[in-house]
Protein backbone atom coordinates (compact mmCIF):
# COMPACT_ATOMS: atom_id res chain seq x y z
CA UNK A 1 0.00 0.00 0.00
CA UNK A 2 3.28 2.46 0.73
CA UNK A 3 2.11 6.01 -1.51
CA UNK A 4 -0.85 3.89 -3.39
CA UNK A 5 -3.89 5.23 -0.99
CA UNK A 6 -5.69 8.23 -2.98
CA UNK A 7 -9.47 9.32 -2.63
CA UNK A 8 -12.31 9.27 -0.43
CA UNK A 9 -11.37 7.41 3.06
CA UNK A 10 -14.36 7.49 5.70
CA UNK A 11 -13.65 8.14 8.99
CA UNK A 12 -15.35 5.82 10.65
CA UNK A 13 -18.27 5.94 13.10
CA UNK A 14 -18.65 3.19 15.65
CA UNK A 15 -22.66 2.53 15.90
CA UNK A 16 -24.25 2.13 19.24
CA UNK A 17 -27.29 0.59 20.81
CA UNK A 18 -29.88 3.25 23.05
CA UNK A 19 -27.70 1.98 25.97
CA UNK A 20 -24.72 3.08 24.58
CA UNK A 21 -23.14 -0.81 23.93
CA UNK A 22 -21.11 -0.75 20.51
CA UNK A 23 -23.45 -2.48 17.28
CA UNK A 24 -20.83 -4.41 15.86
CA UNK A 25 -23.75 -6.11 13.74
CA UNK A 26 -24.50 -2.08 12.32
CA UNK A 27 -21.03 -1.31 11.77
CA UNK A 28 -20.88 -4.01 9.58
CA UNK A 29 -23.75 -2.53 7.81
CA UNK A 30 -22.32 1.02 7.50
CA UNK A 31 -18.94 -0.66 6.16
CA UNK A 32 -20.70 -2.44 3.39
CA UNK A 33 -22.43 0.97 2.64
CA UNK A 34 -19.54 3.10 2.30
CA UNK A 35 -17.72 0.79 0.07
CA UNK A 36 -20.72 0.08 -2.44
CA UNK A 37 -20.91 4.11 -2.55
CA UNK A 38 -17.28 4.43 -3.73
CA UNK A 39 -14.72 5.51 -1.01
CA UNK A 40 -11.33 3.72 -1.36
CA UNK A 41 -10.87 3.20 2.49
CA UNK A 42 -11.88 3.09 5.97
CA UNK A 43 -10.45 4.37 8.83
CA UNK A 44 -12.17 3.07 12.17
CA UNK A 45 -11.16 4.34 15.63
CA UNK A 46 -10.37 7.77 15.03
CA UNK A 47 -11.93 10.43 16.85
CA UNK A 48 -15.45 10.32 14.39
CA UNK A 49 -15.13 6.51 15.90
CA UNK A 50 -14.78 7.63 19.71
CA UNK A 51 -12.26 5.90 20.26
CA UNK A 52 -11.04 7.61 23.66
CA UNK A 53 -14.50 6.04 24.90
CA UNK A 54 -14.23 2.48 23.93
CA UNK A 55 -12.11 -0.29 25.72
CA UNK A 56 -9.65 -2.21 24.75
CA UNK A 57 -11.83 -4.98 23.90
CA UNK A 58 -13.96 -3.21 22.27
CA UNK A 59 -11.76 -1.39 19.82
CA UNK A 60 -10.42 -5.18 19.12
CA UNK A 61 -13.54 -5.53 18.16
CA UNK A 62 -14.39 -2.73 16.07
CA UNK A 63 -11.54 -3.46 14.13
CA UNK A 64 -12.04 -7.11 13.59
CA UNK A 65 -15.08 -6.22 12.36
CA UNK A 66 -14.34 -4.07 10.22
CA UNK A 67 -11.95 -5.81 8.47
CA UNK A 68 -14.64 -8.94 7.74
CA UNK A 69 -17.17 -6.76 6.47
CA UNK A 70 -14.26 -4.83 4.61
CA UNK A 71 -12.96 -8.20 2.97
CA UNK A 72 -10.47 -6.95 1.34
CA UNK A 73 -12.17 -4.60 -1.05
CA UNK A 74 -10.79 -1.47 0.23
CA UNK A 75 -7.70 -0.84 2.60
CA UNK A 76 -8.50 -0.32 6.22
CA UNK A 77 -6.31 2.04 7.99
CA UNK A 78 -6.80 1.36 12.02
CA UNK A 79 -6.72 4.56 14.50
CA UNK A 80 -4.38 3.40 16.97
CA UNK A 81 -3.98 6.37 19.18
CA UNK A 82 -3.55 6.32 23.31
CA UNK A 83 -2.10 7.80 25.70
CA UNK A 84 2.04 6.38 25.94
CA UNK A 85 3.90 5.04 23.15
CA UNK A 86 4.07 1.45 24.79
CA UNK A 87 0.08 1.57 24.39
CA UNK A 88 0.32 2.80 20.88
CA UNK A 89 2.68 0.19 19.81
CA UNK A 90 0.15 -2.18 21.58
CA UNK A 91 -2.71 -1.42 19.58
CA UNK A 92 -1.16 -1.00 16.43
CA UNK A 93 0.81 -4.25 16.09
CA UNK A 94 -2.72 -5.15 17.08
CA UNK A 95 -4.15 -3.67 13.97
CA UNK A 96 -1.15 -5.26 12.16
CA UNK A 97 -1.90 -9.05 13.26
CA UNK A 98 -5.48 -8.39 12.64
CA UNK A 99 -5.20 -8.11 8.97
CA UNK A 100 -5.59 -3.85 8.89
CA UNK A 101 -3.30 -2.39 6.11
CA UNK A 102 -2.14 0.49 7.96
CA UNK A 103 -2.84 2.74 10.81
CA UNK A 104 -4.03 6.21 11.39
CA UNK A 105 -2.10 7.73 14.06
CA UNK A 106 -2.72 11.32 15.81
CA UNK A 107 0.22 12.56 18.57
CA UNK A 108 -0.38 11.13 22.04
CA UNK A 109 -3.10 13.30 24.18
CA UNK A 110 -3.07 14.86 27.29
CA UNK A 111 1.39 14.72 27.65
CA UNK A 112 2.10 17.49 25.19
CA UNK A 113 5.37 16.15 24.12
CA UNK A 114 7.77 18.22 22.35
CA UNK A 115 9.05 18.24 18.15
CA UNK A 116 12.28 15.87 19.85
CA UNK A 117 9.65 13.93 22.22
CA UNK A 118 7.26 13.11 19.35
CA UNK A 119 10.09 12.10 16.77
CA UNK A 120 11.10 9.47 19.39
CA UNK A 121 7.60 8.06 19.94
CA UNK A 122 7.01 7.67 16.21
CA UNK A 123 10.43 5.79 15.63
CA UNK A 124 9.58 3.35 18.16
CA UNK A 125 6.17 2.63 16.87
CA UNK A 126 7.58 2.88 13.42
CA UNK A 127 9.88 0.14 13.96
CA UNK A 128 7.44 -1.97 15.88
CA UNK A 129 5.19 -2.51 13.02
CA UNK A 130 5.26 -3.32 8.87
CA UNK A 131 2.26 -1.48 7.28
CA UNK A 132 2.43 2.13 6.49
CA UNK A 133 1.77 4.79 8.85
CA UNK A 134 -0.72 8.23 8.29
CA UNK A 135 0.18 10.59 10.48
CA UNK A 136 -2.89 12.71 11.90
CA UNK A 137 -1.95 16.10 12.97
CA UNK A 138 -4.67 17.62 14.59
CA UNK A 139 -3.39 19.95 17.23
CA UNK A 140 -7.10 20.97 17.75
CA UNK A 141 -7.80 17.62 19.61
CA UNK A 142 -3.87 16.35 20.85
CA UNK A 143 -2.98 20.31 21.90
CA UNK A 144 0.31 19.42 19.73
CA UNK A 145 1.01 20.26 16.61
CA UNK A 146 3.48 18.62 13.90
CA UNK A 147 4.54 21.19 12.41
CA UNK A 148 5.69 20.66 8.45
CA UNK A 149 9.44 20.11 9.53
CA UNK A 150 8.79 17.44 11.98
CA UNK A 151 6.66 15.56 9.14
CA UNK A 152 9.71 15.91 7.08
CA UNK A 153 11.76 14.36 10.16
CA UNK A 154 9.12 11.66 10.20
CA UNK A 155 8.82 11.36 6.26
CA UNK A 156 12.62 9.58 6.62
CA UNK A 157 11.10 6.73 8.82
CA UNK A 158 10.06 4.08 6.74
CA UNK A 159 6.60 3.42 7.35
CA UNK A 160 5.61 7.16 7.22
CA UNK A 161 3.81 7.44 4.11
CA UNK A 162 0.92 9.84 4.84
CA UNK A 163 -0.34 12.74 6.11
CA UNK A 164 -4.12 13.77 7.80
CA UNK A 165 -3.95 17.12 7.94
CA UNK A 166 -5.98 18.96 10.03
CA UNK A 167 -4.92 22.17 11.00
CA UNK A 168 -7.65 24.38 9.70
CA UNK A 169 -3.95 25.53 7.35
CA UNK A 170 -4.49 24.70 3.67
CA UNK A 171 -1.10 26.51 3.29
CA UNK A 172 -0.08 23.30 4.88
CA UNK A 173 -0.61 21.18 2.06
CA UNK A 174 1.71 23.22 0.26
CA UNK A 175 4.73 23.53 2.46
CA UNK A 176 4.33 19.74 3.88
CA UNK A 177 4.89 18.58 -0.03
CA UNK A 178 7.53 20.62 -0.68
CA UNK A 179 9.39 19.53 2.13
CA UNK A 180 8.24 15.58 2.16
CA UNK A 181 6.29 15.52 -1.18
CA UNK A 182 8.94 12.50 -2.66
CA UNK A 183 7.96 11.08 0.72
CA UNK A 184 4.63 11.07 1.39
CA UNK A 185 1.07 11.68 0.20
CA UNK A 186 -1.28 14.75 1.74
CA UNK A 187 -4.63 13.56 2.83
CA UNK A 188 -7.37 16.56 3.42
CA UNK A 189 -8.69 16.38 7.23
CA UNK A 190 -10.31 19.85 6.98
CA UNK A 191 -13.76 19.14 5.37
CA UNK A 192 -14.51 22.99 4.58
CA UNK A 193 -10.78 22.85 2.91
CA UNK A 194 -11.26 19.64 0.91
CA UNK A 195 -11.56 21.40 -2.73
CA UNK A 196 -8.69 23.80 -1.70
CA UNK A 197 -6.40 21.38 -0.20
CA UNK A 198 -6.89 19.00 -3.42
CA UNK A 199 -5.93 21.78 -5.73
CA UNK A 200 -2.54 22.55 -3.71
CA UNK A 201 -2.05 18.45 -4.29
CA UNK A 202 -3.59 16.89 -1.60
CA UNK A 203 -4.86 13.40 -3.11
CA UNK A 204 -7.83 12.48 -1.17
CA UNK A 205 -10.27 13.26 1.77
CA UNK A 206 -10.44 11.70 5.21
CA UNK A 207 -14.02 13.00 7.24
CA UNK A 208 -16.66 11.78 9.48
CA UNK A 209 -19.42 13.00 7.43
CA UNK A 210 -18.53 10.78 4.85
CA UNK A 211 -20.51 8.91 6.99
CA UNK A 212 -23.74 10.82 6.00
CA UNK A 213 -22.70 11.82 2.27
CA UNK A 214 -20.46 9.56 1.37
CA UNK A 215 -21.65 9.73 -2.60
CA UNK A 216 -21.07 13.48 -2.66
CA UNK A 217 -17.80 13.18 -1.17
CA UNK A 218 -16.65 10.88 -3.96
CA UNK A 219 -18.32 13.00 -6.31
CA UNK A 220 -16.27 15.51 -4.95
CA UNK A 221 -13.08 13.60 -5.73
CA UNK A 222 -13.25 12.81 -9.01
CA UNK A 223 -14.34 16.00 -10.09
CA UNK A 224 -11.34 17.61 -8.97
CA UNK A 225 -8.58 14.49 -9.20
CA UNK A 226 -10.12 12.78 -11.47
CA UNK A 227 -11.99 14.15 -14.29
CA UNK A 228 -10.11 17.75 -13.41
CA UNK A 229 -13.08 19.38 -13.69
CA UNK A 230 -12.62 22.37 -11.25
CA UNK A 231 -15.94 24.55 -12.18
CA UNK A 232 -17.92 21.69 -11.62
CA UNK A 233 -16.23 20.59 -8.08
CA UNK A 234 -16.55 24.39 -7.15
CA UNK A 235 -20.49 24.46 -7.62
CA UNK A 236 -20.49 20.52 -5.20
CA UNK A 237 -18.28 22.32 -2.75
CA UNK A 238 -19.98 25.64 -2.50
CA UNK A 239 -23.59 23.13 -1.93
CA UNK A 240 -22.05 21.36 0.45
CA UNK A 241 -20.24 23.93 2.27
CA UNK A 242 -22.85 24.98 4.64
CA UNK A 243 -23.34 21.34 5.94
CA UNK A 244 -19.71 20.89 6.09
CA UNK A 245 -19.08 24.72 7.92
CA UNK A 246 -22.13 23.66 10.89
CA UNK A 247 -20.44 19.86 11.12
CA UNK A 248 -17.24 21.32 11.33
CA UNK A 249 -17.37 24.69 13.46
CA UNK A 250 -20.00 24.44 16.02
CA UNK A 251 -17.44 21.57 18.40
CA UNK A 252 -20.01 18.65 17.70
CA UNK A 253 -18.51 17.02 15.14
CA UNK A 254 -19.05 13.53 15.76
CA UNK A 255 -22.58 14.33 17.37
CA UNK A 256 -23.85 15.94 14.45
CA UNK A 257 -22.36 12.63 12.08
CA UNK A 258 -24.09 10.48 14.11
CA UNK A 259 -27.37 12.76 13.83
CA UNK A 260 -26.72 13.50 10.14
CA UNK A 261 -26.85 8.88 9.11
CA UNK A 262 -30.67 8.93 11.29
CA UNK A 263 -31.35 12.11 9.27
CA UNK A 264 -30.66 10.17 5.79
CA UNK A 265 -32.49 6.90 6.70
CA UNK A 266 -29.27 5.12 8.56
CA UNK A 267 -29.27 5.58 11.83
CA UNK A 268 -26.53 4.73 14.22
CA UNK A 269 -27.47 5.11 17.12
CA UNK A 270 -26.54 8.09 20.00
CA UNK A 271 -22.48 8.94 20.92
CA UNK A 272 -20.89 7.79 23.52
CA UNK A 273 -20.99 10.01 26.85
CA UNK A 274 -19.86 12.06 27.80
CA UNK A 275 -20.64 13.40 24.60
CA UNK A 276 -24.86 14.23 24.18
CA UNK A 277 -26.90 14.00 21.11
CA UNK A 278 -27.46 17.70 19.40
CA UNK A 279 -30.07 19.67 20.69
CA UNK A 280 -34.20 19.70 19.16
CA UNK A 281 -32.87 23.20 17.62
CA UNK A 282 -29.67 21.86 16.43
CA UNK A 283 -31.39 18.68 14.92
CA UNK A 284 -33.03 21.16 13.13
CA UNK A 285 -30.93 23.56 11.35
CA UNK A 286 -29.13 20.00 10.32
CA UNK A 287 -32.59 18.59 8.71
CA UNK A 288 -32.46 21.97 6.92
CA UNK A 289 -29.19 22.03 5.49
CA UNK A 290 -29.89 17.99 4.68
CA UNK A 291 -32.70 19.28 2.67
CA UNK A 292 -31.53 22.03 1.09
CA UNK A 293 -28.96 19.70 -0.66
CA UNK A 294 -32.13 17.80 -1.39
CA UNK A 295 -30.16 14.52 0.18
CA UNK A 296 -32.90 13.33 2.61
CA UNK A 297 -35.90 11.58 1.74
CA UNK A 298 -39.36 13.61 3.25
CA UNK A 299 -40.05 10.49 5.49
CA UNK A 300 -36.37 10.56 6.82
CA UNK A 301 -36.55 14.12 8.15
CA UNK A 302 -40.13 13.53 9.17
CA UNK A 303 -38.41 10.92 11.38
Amino acid sequence: MKNTLNGVIAALVTPMTIEEEVDLDKLAGVVDYLITQGVRGLAPLGSTGEYYALTAGERQAVVKTTLEATADRVPVLVGANGGSTREVVRYARDAESQGAQGVLLAAPYYSLPTADELFEHFRVVNEAIGIPIMLYNYPGRTGVDMTPELIERLAELENVRYVKESTGDVTRVNQILRRSGDKLRVFCGCDTLALESMRLGAVGWVGGVVNVLPKEHVQLFELACEKKDMAAAQQLSDRLLPLLSMMENEGKYTQFVKAGCALVGRPIGPPRRPLLPPSSEEIVRLRQKLYDLRIATASALDT
